[in-house]
């Protein structure tokens, strides 16, 4: 059985006990190599099985699984090799955000007046600061506009003023596929944005098309929330009968927004979830919208990007939930928006700076810390949408172990999707898989997907009731999906006893068949989640 190495302090106490130890004893011992059981040679043999699968023909697989308490290897193969994760890159991005923002960290969204307020008239701007909450709702929005009311502001002769300074204004990762941008999962980065719902989407709107009141009308669209940032150019049209063929794109730098295709009388409201492009005006625009609402004027224009001025006034605030709450969605729906937006955050908090550059750093300088080997690989986001990112499987598994001794690891663990748990917010992307094997409510790990790669870390306890970390790592395989292969290991360590006996498989086990999703699309990218 193979010893992992340690993470860095560990390997120091480790090393000093060597040298002292060697010091002060007579006789110096030969170390030898355990050998592997039997019933571990037969669950080597079972995943091997797994991997000879001809999906992955001419593909690249790294698999380990370690003993999750000693961190014993159980199973390798090819674990140092450096492969695209995918989303398990959103591993090191929480849970160095849980270590260096800590489990109570919450984002701040504050307004404040410059200038004179005399009466009901603020002599001034209005300043919207954006704090980076990835949460905000246009019901929070609401809320604010009704303090600034409540304040007694009734008339503000100045600007609105957008703050999101807070972090840069690189919208998007440096190595994000072009293709990608209109789509949700894509969302533009920026310190103030709106979340249409409670995925918590930020930088989206929800564009829906219900058909007309008679056939060869073009359907009614509605936005949430309703916002005048979006124009609809709207080409679709009403039949009377057919499958609905909707298409809802936003065009490439433009906030305008092409509906196609056809939708039936009778047929239900099409909808999809498009990005904005730039999030800190949507927010503006969602602000002003309810200062109206609540008979706030304010005469001047609305200013993006200006930093609020020092000695401004508070006039209302709203706090987030705290980050050891969202993790939930965060982990649970792979919400890669969160990922970034925590990236730029412990950018800003641990070197000043709300950059994706800053913020790599001080996850890389963690996650170096908690033992895993930072010169293997190399991060480029926070979510995992970049190509460029290349993490070898033991890593994971290093990490995976090495994050059990933390004090907000319970919080952390509990937010990782549960096999086969069909509520939402606990299956999460693994909902609708391994139900009805051992692994169900049981292993617990975070998936992956892009085009030809897919992957598979967390935990499982096998049939002994140890528990174990596993990652699993798939890339440059051209089959649809080669998730049931994940499944089947994670079903074959649940399934493991180092006694023997019938439990311990020797071929692989059967994997319920996963509900088709189109090539190269995560389950949690579909909006709805029907997977």
């Amino acid at each position: 059985m193979q010893r992992r190495r340690y993470p860095r302090a560990l390997a120091l106490v480790a090393l000093a006990t060597a040298v002292a130890t060697a010091t002060t004893s007579a006789a110096p011992t030969t170390a030898t190599a355990e050998a592997p059981s039997p019933t571990e040679t037969r669950l080597s043999a079972t995943l091997d099985a797994i991997l000879a699968d001809a999906r992955l023909d001419g593909a690249q697989a790294g698999v380990v699984v370690a003993d999750a308490t000693t961190g014993d290897t159980i199973y390798q193969r090819n674990g140092d090799r450096r492969l695209i994760p995918a989303s398990n890159t959103k591993l090191l991005t929480s849970a160095a955000a849980m270590e260096l923002l800590g489990p109570g960290h919450r984002f701040t969204t504050d307004v404040l007046r410059s200038g004179a307020k005399r009466g009901s008239v603020l002599t001034g701007d209005l300043h919207l600061r954006g704090g980076g909450d990835p949460t905000m709702l246009a019901a929070d929005y609401d809320a604010l506009a009704a303090r600034v009311a409540a304040a007694g502001i009734r008339v503000v002769t100045g600007d609105l003023v957008a703050d999101d300074t807070r972090y840069d204004a690189t919208r998007l990762g440096p190595d994000w596929t072009w293709d990608d941008e209109p789509y949700y999962y894509a969302a533009q980065i920026s310190a103030l944005t709106v979340a249409p719902d409670t995925d918590y989407d930020a930088g989206t709107v929800i564009v829906s098309a219900a058909p007309g009141a008679d056939a060869g009308q073009r359907p009614k669209i509605s936005l949430t929330p309703s916002t005048g940032y979006l124009r609809i150019d709207n080409r679709a049209t009403t039949v009377a009968t057919g499958a609905t063929s909707i298409s809802i794109e936003r065009e490439h730098g433009t906030n305008t927004v092409v509906v196609t295709g056809q939708i039936a009388l009778a047929a239900a409201p099409s909808s999809d979830w498009v990005t904005v492009w730039e999030p800190t005006g949507y927010a503006a625009d969602v602000f002003r919208t309810a200062l109206r609402k609540h008979g706030v004027r304010v005469l001047g224009q609305t200013v993006l990007g200006r930093a609020t001025p020092t000695g401004a006034t508070g006039v209302a605030r709203h706090d987030s939930m705290p980050l050891a709450e969202l993790l939930v969605p965060f982990m649970k729906l792979s919400n890669n928006g969160h990922a970034e937006v925590l990236t730029k955050e412990i950018g800003r908090v641990l070197n000043g700076s709300g950059t994706w550059s800053a913020g790599l750093t001080a996850i890389s300088e963690y996650v170096a810390d908690a033992g895993m080997d930072t010169g293997a690989l190399r991060q480029r986001d926070g979510s995992g949408l970049s190509r460029r990112n290349l993490i070898p499987p033991d890593e994971f598994v290093d990490l995976l172990v090495a994050v059990r001794a933390e004090p907000w690891f319970d919080a952390w663990y509990a937010a990782l999707p549960v096999a086969g748990n069909a509520e939402r917010f606990v299956g999460g992307t693994l909902r609708s898989r391994m139900a009805g094997t051992p692994a169900a409510n049981n292993v617990r790990a975070k998936t992956g997907s892009l085009t030809g790669v897919s992957g598979l870390s967390g935990y499982v306890t096998d049939a002994d009731g140890r528990r174990l970390v596993f990652s699993v790592v798939l890339n440059n395989y051209l089959a649809s999906s080669v998730k049931t292969l994940e499944d089947q290991i994670a079903i074959a360590l649940a399934s493991y006893t180092a006694k023997g006996g019938a439990t311990a498989r020797t071929a692989p086990p059967a994997a319920p068949e996963i509900p088709r999703t189109p090539e190269g699309i995560e389950c949690s990218w579909l909006k709805p989640i029907t997977c």
